[in-house]
């Protein structure tokens, strides 16, 4: 009992998760969808087992291709529905993309989406807000910390409470509490999106954008409420002037898209 109380207070004091101790380097001797001990023992489960698309509700335009959940036509995301994600929880995994591909990991209802992009091949690089593990359309990371297209990426997101992080490769990109009053312009950004960010028990989703992407050793465990995380700050990268043009040109079609039809006269 006392070597398992000892282990656990471990975890809390350390609270950066395996994901941030393994670093974004990949391992060759780190074989994917698998767990080591010390995850299983910081209470990590595998969603996906590499073999088969077991768990996971698509439409058929979703296969397993070289041990990874790859992306293969149209016919919408792929949701894991065995159980919901919790309130506070740390979820890491592995990503890549083709040249100009976009796609999203969504861990909350609503518009909560980690995005994932190439951001050199792809507009939506050209704003730091909808790059590469940005909170899409809300923060952008502090840098861009992508690994060349092709290459697999290690994605990392955790909540606890009101805070928010994006990892990216072992670089925590996104830290904020979206109660803090100093982020109340992004904040609203997405909720104009349609996100309400007191909102919980989403399953995840990864998102089809029509392109290709893969996704591999996607690992979930619950965050404790007296966890500690690593709250160093990170201040989000600079938003270009033609970007935030554009960003009000988005914003205004949305208004009018939701606004009520006029009777025909």
């Amino acid at each position: 009992m006392m070597k398992r109380l000892m282990k656990r207070l471990l975890w809390v004091g350390l609270g950066v998760g395996l994901c941030l101790m393994l670093g974004g380097a990949l391992r060759a001797n780190e074989p994917p969808n698998t767990l080591t001990s010390d995850e299983k023992a910081a209470g990590f489960e595998l969603l996906f087992n590499g073999l088969d698309l077991q768990g996971w509700e698509q439409k058929g335009n979703w296969k397993v291709e070289d041990r990874a959940i790859a992306r293969t036509g149209r016919g919408g995301g792929i949701t894991y529905k065995v159980k919901k994600i919790p309130d506070d929880f740390e979820l890491c995994f592995e990503w890549k993309v083709a040249k100009r591909s976009n796609s999203g990991v969504y861990y909350r209802p609503g518009q909560y989406e980690y995005q994932i992009l190439d951001n050199q091949g792809h507009g939506d690089g050209r704003n730091p807000r909808t790059s590469a593990a940005s909170l899409y359309f809300c923060m952008a990371p502090c840098k861009d910390a992508t690994r060349p297209v092709g290459q697999w990426n290690r994605g990392r997101i955790v909540c606890l409470g009101s805070v928010i992080q994006h990892w990216l490769n072992g670089v925590k990109v996104i830290d904020f509490d979206y109660q803090d009053p100093k982020w109340a312009k992004e904040v609203e950004l997405l909720r104009q999106r349609g996100a309400d960010l007191a909102s919980r028990g989403a399953f995840l989703h990864l998102q089809d954008h029509g392109d290709p992407v893969w996704y591999r050793s996607i690992k979930l465990r619950v965050v404790p409420k007296e966890e500690r995380l690593d709250r160093t700050p990170v201040t989000p990268a600079a938003i270009p002037e033609a970007a935030l043009k554009h960003e009000q040109e988005i914003l205004e079609r949305m208004h009018q898209a939701r606004q009520p039809k006029k009777a025909a006269k």
